[in-house]
């Protein structure tokens, strides 16, 4: 991936200026038509303000996913949903591959008013128009999006935030953070960062082999610096779809995270990235305290040991975020180990059963952790546990449509931020 350009300040429609990020290796406009006519009106629609050659392909928005996954994000994708069964499933399935901070345009067959509201509203989808669509409609509702080049996603929410604790050291939560997002952005192909916010001690960038930067300490320090460029700049890539967000001080450099710092620099992360693995450390100071509370879903990792349950009672205690579930997701690691309480020994003590297990295999993590190369592509049984993390902390937000009917769709939609972001208007 080539290097972003600057942020440029760019007129939003109330006047004020704001710092957007706009990559040049970027495609302008890209649109998946289903028919030759509504690609007739796009184009004719289209034609007066863009000036390079709209890249029109034939099809539909499982055309669109197969092609994401592949290439980079352009800055607005115009999506035929006129042949699914389900459009706002599979509309939910494509925003697992686009960037957030593109602008997402849909055409289809239905004009109901409620339809409408669905996809512009709780999809977050910057504007649809019914077919049959004609060259005038098209600039009307269209053409605004394309003016100026660059769009700024105003969603809240974004994307997901996921923190990863240890309820004490040495359980081996860096481990599963590492591996975590390792499956989702090389194996699901989706846009993944791995935070690690220990500036002094943190080893998430050194389990993948990968140079700390130098950026994370002076964002954290001064969060009004802190934009999406900025961000994306002070990450390093790990591999196609996975960065790295870590610095490695001296012990003897001070830091302060700034008041606001985690706030700032998560809200720029979600403008970038489909997930935010952050690797939060259990002692409760300020930034970390800061992260877990706005991350979208809690991860409590454990050891089968008497302190890490005491530990971990203590953790499930702390109060959700405002945008969390009710409990952290509990993943028991380590289990069998030698000495160590029985997976039922650790339920009862916890008085609940845990949410996922990942079995004792010290040999083949450890020579994984010692080549800087991710465990899950070594072990079986830890695959499995990091597959299965993967599942649950994706589709406590993002709805997994191949198991959701239109009905629990609409239900679902109503309580779940949607992903897409909306290009200011």
């Amino acid at each position: 991936m080539s290097a972003p350009a600057a942020a440029v300040p760019v007129e939003d429609r109330r006047g004020s200026a704001e710092a957007v990020s706009v990559r040049y290796d970027r495609p302008h406009v890209i649109g998946f038509i289903a028919d030759a006519r509504s690609e007739q009106a796009l184009r004719e629609g289209l034609a007066d303000t863009v000036d390079e050659a709209l890249d029109f392909r034939r099809g539909g928005v499982r055309a669109a996913i197969a092609a994401m996954k592949k290439q980079v994000t352009p800055r607005v994708l115009i999506i035929d949903v006129s042949n699914e069964d389900q459009p706002l499933s599979a509309l939910g399935d494509l925003a697992h591959v686009v960037e957030p901070d593109a602008c997402v345009l849909v055409i289809g067959e239905t004009g109901n008013l409620d339809f409408y509201r669905e996809v512009t509203r709780g999809l977050g989808v910057a504007e649809y128009l019914a077919k049959p669509l004609t060259r005038d409609t098209v600039a009307r509702h269209f053409l605004r999006f394309l003016e100026g080049g660059a769009f700024n996603g105003s969603s809240a929410l974004g994307r997901r935030g996921i923190s990863i604790t240890g309820v004490r050291g040495g359980v081996g939560s860096t481990t599963v953070a590492v591996n975590l997002a390792w499956h989702l952005g090389v194996t699901m192909r989706r846009h993944t960062v791995l935070l690690d916010p220990d500036i002094h001690l943190g080893t998430a960038a050194l389990l993948l082999n990968v140079q700390p930067g130098s950026g994370l300490r002076m964002a954290l320090e001064a969060p009004e610096r802190i934009d999406t460029v900025l961000a994306e700049r002070a990450a390093q890539l790990a591999a196609d779809r996975l960065h790295v967000l870590a610095s490695e001080e001296k012990l003897t450099t001070p830091f302060r995270a700034a008041p606001v710092a985690a706030h700032a620099l998560m809200s720029a992360l979600r403008k970038r990235y489909n997930f935010i693995v952050a690797d939060v450390p259990p002692t409760l100071q300020p930034l970390y305290r800061d992260l877990l509370d706005v991350v979208d879903q809690r991860v409590l990792v454990l050891e089968p040991t008497l302190p890490a349950v005491r530990d971990t009672l203590r953790l499930l205690a702390l109060p959700a975020g405002p945008s969390q579930t009710p409990r952290p997701i509990v993943l028991l690691n380590r289990n069998g180990l030698p000495g160590g309480l029985t997976r039922k020994e650790v339920e009862e003590a916890l008085k609940m059963k845990v949410d996922i297990v990942i079995p004792d295999q010290p040999r083949q993590v450890g020579a994984a952790a010692t080549m800087g190369e991710p465990a899950i592509a070594g072990s079986s049984g830890f695959r499995a546990g990091i597959v299965e993390l993967a599942r649950q902390v994706a589709s406590t937000g993002l709805l997994d449509s191949a198991d959701m009917t239109h009905a629990s769709t609409q239900t679902a939609k109503r309580r779940l931020s949607w992903p897409f972001s909306r290009a200011r208007k």
